[in-house]
């Protein structure tokens, strides 16, 4: 995969998405509201933003969407923690 930049609200939920996949959106957007004060469309618009930066993929199950990372939490950490390296020691 290629190296991809995911913000700190992306991170976010990148977190509940890896910790409940497959996960439908609504259950996205309801997690995330016991942790910010984030509106519906603020998370459905992350969601397509990771979507269209290939870090997530989903489906549609009737009139629900349902997502998936398509990169490891771990590979995820690893190359964020290169890119931090990469630029406090270049």
């Amino acid at each position: 995969m290629n190296q991809v930049s995911i913000s700190d609200a992306e991170w976010q939920v990148m977190n509940v998405i890896w910790d409940g996949q497959p996960i439908a959106a609504q259950e996205i957007v309801s997690r995330l509201s016991e942790q910010t004060d984030w509106a519906p469309q603020t998370v459905k618009t992350m969601l397509h933003r990771l979507v269209k930066k290939e870090v997530l993929t989903f489906e549609q199950q009737g009139n629900r969407y349902v997502y998936r990372s398509r990169i490891k939490r771990s590979a995820c950490v690893k190359q964020a923690s290169r890119a931090f390296l990469d630029r406090v020691f270049d």
